[in-house]
């Protein structure tokens, strides 16, 4: 008997309308610093839970910053970001090593993917 296992879509998702949101209410010079900013604080966060995750800390240090990332996400529109991000604190929260390192590697992928989609796109939303 073969088993196939489907693996979830790694295809970015960014929320236009929560981005077009950000310029209404802010302006397009605030609201690209807002953008750009939280663009660095992703980063960050990112190479700080790879690196966590790697020295073997505590699920609670990981559940925090997965949910932190997934804040700043939802607040700039990715969407695809912040559900992975969810999804790591879930993992970690739950204590399933196999499970947190595979969504951590998926959390790369989608996190890198989402801040040059947003980059290449700044200039026109933004």
């Amino acid at each position: 008997m073969t088993h196939a296992l489907r693996m979830p879509d790694d295809h970015i998702r960014l929320d236009l309308d929560r981005l077009g949101h950000l310029v209404e209410n802010l302006g397009p010079a605030e609201a690209e610093t807002v953008v750009r900013r939280a663009l660095d604080r992703l980063g960050s966060r990112l190479t700080e839970l790879g690196q966590l995750a790697r020295s073997g800390a505590r699920p609670p240090e990981l559940v925090r910053l997965a949910r932190g990332l997934a804040a700043i996400a939802d607040q700039i529109g990715m969407s695809k970001l912040a559900r992975v991000a969810r999804d790591v604190a879930v993992c970690a929260g739950r204590g399933d090593e196999a499970a947190l390192g595979a969504t951590l590697a998926r959390l790369q992928r989608v996190g890198e993917r989402s801040r040059a989609a947003l980059l290449d796109l700044a200039p026109q939303a933004v």
